[in-house]
Formats: structure tokens, C-alpha cells, sequence
């Protein structure tokens, strides 16, 4: 049985649960074209009203690729030489959550206007932490985190 595409997912990690949800977009030039392929992991963190949720923006630009059709798969971001994540995979969502953290975004509440605001956070800048942690936790022998 396959899952409705849109349709968020529950992540749960150290102990605090999070929906999650992937988007694929096509930002616009000056001109108004579409400027290639732009995916956005978003993350809310639960129970509902616990902060502004987190958007981790995968946008095209030079040796990074973003789907938009063959040879890459839907979810697939990374840098031309060097590593890649599929944005589909709960593994790869736990460790950009992780990086993100480690960044200072701070899912519990914040007072205030502040506190339903988005937190917009640029992928690539997690991906190379996010890459390492992930294939640590699935190392051979090495302890797996869900």
C-alpha cells in the first residue's frame, strides 16, 4: 500500500515527535521563469502550537543537484562530488533535524509574535553534517537510529 503524497509523517526523536513534510517547488527569476528545482523538507514540532515550524530549503545552484527529472531520483539533493541525501528517507530527515538543532533552531515554544513564525534554514549548510551522521548511524555493527 503506497503513501499519499502530501500527507505528512511523524518523526519522533529524543523524545519529542515532529510532523514532516517535503515539497517540491520552482522559485522564479527576475523575469518571472521558473529557476529550476527547489525541495522543502518542513518539520513542526508537536503538540501543535509548540514553536514556529522549520523549513530546510534545498535550492539549485552551481555543483548541487535538485530533482527535476532523470537521472535523479524525487527527494535526491546533494553536491556533485560530494554527499547526498533522499529527502524521502526518514534517516536522512532525523539527521538534518539533528544538524539543524546543533545550528540553534529551537522547536519549544517562543513567546510572543515570534512563536508561530517559520524558521527558514539554507539545506545546503546542513547537508555535509547531516550526509555524516546519517552514515554513521547505519554503519555496519555501529548502533542505528531510527
Amino acid at each position: 500500500m503506497s503513501r499519499r503524497p502530501g500527507k505528512p509523517r511523524l518523526l519522533v526523536a529524543e523524545g519529542r515527535s515532529y510532523l514532516w513534510t517535503l515539497r517540491h517547488g520552482h522559485p522564479k527569476d527576475e523575469a518571472g521563469r521558473p529557476a529550476g528545482c527547489r525541495q522543502t523538507l518542513t518539520l513542526f514540532a508537536l503538540p501543535a502550537g509548540a514553536g514556529g515550524p522549520l523549513r530546510i530549503v534545498f535550492a539549485p545552484g552551481p555543483d548541487r543537484y535538485v530533482p527535476g527529472g532523470a537521472p535523479f531520483g524525487s527527494g535526491d539533493v546533494g553536491l556533485v562530488r560530494g554527499p547526498d541525501l533522499n529527502l524521502h528517507e526518514p534517516g536522512a530527515v532525523r539527521a538534518l533535524l539533528d544538524a539543524a538543532l546543533a545550528r540553534g533552531w529551537q522547536p519549544e515554544a517562543r513567546q510572543g509574535e515570534q512563536a508561530r513564525r517559520p524558521v527558514e534554514m539554507d539545506g545546503w549548510t546542513l547537508l555535509e553534517a547531516a550526509a555524516a551522521a546519517k552514515a554513521e548511524a547505519v554503519e555496519p555493527g555501529g548502533p542505528v537510529r531510527p
